[in-house]
């Protein structure tokens, strides 16, 4: 089996550095815009060529989308369009799912097509980010499997249980609500608070110097590249705002009470905060 890969950074690389090492397919061809990314995944071995996107289609069996969401979403008709028909499969690793599923809802190869969310990943970017066992016992999303062939459904789920990943199952809708909830608003809430304490501290120096574990695990996805996630809040801006709503409204208890110096109030709220690690763990 040949692979493509489209966009050659954390995601795509380091599913190729696992997909080649445990065996799943014969050779992997590396499709990117960035010139120096083409280079570095093929001297880096991630990929063993790299070619353009409709030569890499014409000779894949698997096409994997992991460019930003609103890339994806433009490439997908137009890759539909050329295996509509064949045995060719194509799927994204898109943190959003809804506007891709309605550009792909009523084309006549949207059997072709498998929606999926690798819930891996860190603060880096590009070729020279990928690793190893990224995606190693963490969820996969699934959306709208029904609206897939058979064949093309088994191949995807293959390639994730070759990952190790652990399969879920969602709607479109429901998929794009969770991770507003669990991943988006997580990334706004840490550049949020990068910029805050960029702007009251001009002096880098007194940050370096105060910075304990806290600050550094709560700010560390502002170091995520803004190219994946500004396209990630527009294209799923519904929710993410009516997250944000509640994590403003949630702040605003906290700064009454902290004004108010109610003690006991404090406390019932991070006590109530809590029940978070019945869930986690």
């Amino acid at each position: 089996m040949t692979i493509a890969v489209v966009g050659t950074g954390l995601i795509g690389g380091s599913m190729m550095i696992d997909l080649r090492k445990r065996g799943f397919a014969d050779s992997f061809i590396g499709v990117d815009t960035n010139l120096q990314h083409r280079n570095i995944a093929r001297l880096c071995g991630l990929v063993d060529e790299t070619d353009t996107l409709m030569n890499a289609v014409d000779r894949s069996d698997l096409i994997i989308l992991c460019t930003p969401v609103d890339a994806n979403c433009a490439m997908l008709p137009g890759i539909l369009d050329r295996i509509k028909g064949s045995d060719k499969v194509v799927t994204d690793m898109g943190s959003t799912k809804a506007s891709i599923a309605r550009i792909s809802e009523n084309h006549p190869g949207r059997g072709r097509y498998v929606a999926a969310h690798p819930m891996a990943g860190t603060e880096y970017s590009g070729p020279l980010a990928a690793i190893g066992r990224l995606f190693d016992y963490k969820p996969a999303i699934i959306c709208d499997p029904e609206k897939s062939d058979v064949d093309a459904l088994d191949l995807v789920t293959r390639m994730l249980g070759v990952l190790n990943m652990r399969i879920v199952y969602m709607n479109s809708a429901s998929h794009d609500v969770h991770v507003a909830y669990v991943s988006h608003i997580s990334h706004i809430t840490s550049f949020s608070l990068a910029l805050s304490v960029l702007d009251k501290e001009k002096e880098a120096d007194n940050i370096m110097t105060l910075a304990g574990g806290g600050f550094e695990s709560t700010v560390r996805l502002a170091k995520s590249s803004g190219e994946t996630w500004a396209p990630i809040f527009l294209e799923n801006s519904e929710f993410i705002i009516e997250v944000m709503d509640t994590y403003i409204e949630k702040m605003k208890q906290f700064r009454k009470m902290i004004e108010g110096r109610d003690l006991v109030g404090l406390k019932y709220l991070m006590d109530e905060a809590n029940k978070i690690m019945k869930i986690l763990h």
